[in-house]
């Protein structure tokens, strides 16, 4: 605080000391290097944040420069949204454990590590995983394990298409749930389920294929964390395509893609190669997931410079500004 009847604050560095150099003591003779303006140097109260001010809004994400903020104005408390609970089930009896080695046609399961790392990074906190043969009792002894731990969202990998082994859609109804979707316009992950299930919970079956089970999580999964978090619909970036793509009729295509600026520093996005929904090496590459619409009739082509929605890797997630390549 200044004294009492002063209004400007002079810097030591500005300052000449001429008497009373002992670092310890108080200089008895100074000498100004240069004349102060009236009311220089000096931090007046409210000046960062007004009386009535809002710093932050409900639905917003605290970030570390939120929490640096309301501790200077004293709020050491905020009410915020409990993190959904999760329970994951992988299908099939082929998956087996990082790093197991199996006899006979095995993968190692890669979609639930995956799945662990991506929806803590979306706000919600993974309280049961389970794995199970392609067997409905077992599938069905999962979810009675689960219905004992109170979890918001119950997601399964696998077994929701159309072949033999593809046995959860029945036996979600077999139980009493209300599938309110199965199959949708999508690639890659057109399987992809959505039921609600007897106790109350929301269940949402993802394809087992690696890209499939990306693309229900982040366009399907995470809105509906979103709206369990209290935060708005999520709003894409509108960037022009860095080269020509194709579209599918009657398909919305989600793809992995690389965003960068042309030489005029436009920012661009252009889709990967090699993009089969088996293939894990472009989810490496990627800086972000681009939406290409439906494609209209008689046209599926896109043209270098049309704009198309892109998203981040995560709702949650840092924009790559610090592009490589």
């Amino acid at each position: 605080a200044l004294p009492a009847g002063m209004d400007t604050v002079v810097p030591v560095e500005r300052v000449e000391i001429l008497a009373g150099e002992d670092a310890q003591a108080i200089p008895s003779r100074i000498r100004l290097r240069e004349v102060p303006a009236p009311g220089a140097n000096v931090r007046r109260r409210g000046e960062d944040v007004g009386e009535g001010e809002r710093v932050m809004t409900a639905s917003e994400r605290a970030t570390s420069a939120h929490v640096m903020l309301l501790a200077a104005l004293g709020v050491a408390r905020v009410a915020v949204a409990r993190r959904p609970r999760v329970a994951l089930i992988a299908t099939g009896r082929e998956l087996v454990d990082d790093g197991d080695i199996a006899e006979g046609p095995r993968i190692h399961d890669s979609n639930t590590p995956f799945l662990r790392l991506r929806l803590r990074a979306a706000g919600a906190e993974v309280i049961v995983e389970e794995r199970v043969a392609d067997e409905p009792a077992a599938f069905a002894a999962a979810l009675d394990r689960i219905r004992e731990r109170d979890v918001d969202l119950v997601i399964s990998t696998g077994a929701v298409s159309k072949g033999r082994f593809d046995f959860v859609p029945a036996s979600l109804r077999a139980r009493g749930a209300e599938v309110l979707f199965h199959g949708v316009g999508i690639r890659p992950g057109k399987p992809l389920l959505a039921a609600r299930l007897a106790e109350g919970n929301l269940h949402v079956g993802l394809p087992g294929n690696p890209a499939s089970c990306a693309v229900g999580l982040r366009f399907f999964v995470e809105p509906v964390l979103r709206a369990m978090l209290g935060m708005p619909a999520e709003q894409p970036l509108r960037l022009p395509l860095a080269e020509p793509a194709w579209r599918r009729p009657g398909l919305r295509t989600h793809l992995h893609a690389r965003l960068a600026c042309d030489a005029g520093g436009q920012l661009g996005v252009r889709p990967l190669p090699r993009q089969e929904s088996f293939r894990l090496q472009p989810f490496l590459a990627s800086h972000a997931w681009l939406v290409l619409p439906p494609a209209e009739a008689g046209n599926g082509n896109l043209a270098a410079g049309d704009r198309v929605e892109v998203y981040p890797h995560g709702h949650l997630d840092a924009w790559p500004w610090r592009l490589d390549g």
